[in-house]
């Protein structure tokens, strides 16, 4: 088949734009514009217009300079585009902020009635209420079994129905009630179905994550990190302090009960053997009043106490004292 050189030459511009976006954006928004109209992608082009460009395109043409266009920089990072172009796709070449950039796509949705033949996005549910229709129309409410009843001489919705679920083909009983009730169920606009950033394709969700959840994430996977490495004895940075810490323990514990001993232990000693001592450290003031009897004897029975309650901080400085 011979193209038309008006056509040879179109393709010829489309590739040639599409290889320079790629050459010189590092970022892709790929967005599914199904139902979008003419005038609200002008509206959505105006809105991004600065640092973002949008390129829309058959997408067997996309794929071929696409995979063209990898051979010959040999950059096989855009070949990841490839599996993305599936349906009513395009793209948003942007240098700016991805999150931002998608927001601003979304304020350019627009309300639509349910057609007939149309795949419900969403579930619609008619509330219940007064629908000011006269009660000649009662016979669109029988048919989709939604309980009503006369109020005032118009039609009255007793509860609320779900009308349409979602998946499921809009009907022409359907289409046609909602039409009368004024409902606009459904709104369109471009939507991000996947993102790729510098030959990394990810979900759009990921651009929903704050600073908060990436810490939450990293808390998360760096104590089961810790676990595991104390759990099968492998050393690691995260277990490590938890590791000096537990054989601190142990000697001092093989310390206290045998007659083995070091620097660091025999301050532990000196207290059992005399919790007096331990009891002026932690109380402090030499020339304070004496205390009562009972007083004393209640900080007597407080070392063993405050010893057990002492911090993993404190153990491992005693490493170095």
């Amino acid at each position: 088949m011979v193209l038309n050189p008006a056509k040879r030459e179109k393709k010829s511009q489309y590739d040639q734009k599409l290889c320079r976006l790629l050459d010189e954006y590092t970022q892709v928004l790929v967005v599914a514009a199904d139902n979008v109209g003419s005038t609200q992608m002008q509206n959505i082009r105006k809105g991004l217009r600065g640092d973002s460009i949008i390129l829309m395109g058959k997408n067997t043409m996309m794929k071929r300079s696409i995979r063209l266009h990898a051979e010959r920089t040999g950059n096989d990072a855009f070949k990841s585009l490839l599996p993305l172009l599936v349906g009513n796709v395009g793209f948003i070449f942007t240098k700016g902020d991805l999150k931002e950039v998608r927001e601003e796509i979304a304020k350019y949705k627009v309300g639509a009635p349910a057609r007939v033949g149309l795949v419900a996005p969403i579930d619609v549910i008619v509330p219940p209420g007064n629908t000011g229709l006269d009660p000649s129309q009662t016979s669109f409410f029988q048919v989709l079994n939604i309980p009503t009843k006369i109020n005032k001489g118009t039609v009255e919705i007793v509860t609320a129905v779900e009308l349409i679920r979602k998946g499921e083909k809009v009907g022409s009983s359907e289409a046609a009630l909602l039409s009368k009730l004024g409902i606009r169920p459904f709104s369109y606009g471009l939507v991000v179905v996947s993102v790729y950033d510098n030959g990394t394709v990810f979900s759009p969700e990921v651009l929903d994550l704050t600073e908060d959840d990436l810490m939450e994430k990293f808390r998360s996977w760096l104590s089961n990190v810790t676990s595991l490495s104390l759990a099968v004895s492998f050393p690691t940075l995260a277990a490590a302090p938890h590791m000096f810490i537990n054989a601190y323990k142990t000697a001092l514990s093989l310390a206290v009960a045998t007659e083995y001993t070091f620097p660091q232990a025999e301050k532990i000693k000196e207290y059992l053997k005399d919790p007096t001592k331990f009891a002026v450290a932690v109380g402090g003031d030499a020339g304070a009043p004496a205390t009562s009897a009972k007083e004393e004897k209640a900080e007597q029975s407080e070392p063993a106490k405050e010893e057990e309650e002492e911090s993993d901080e404190d153990l491992v400085a005693g490493l170095f004292d």
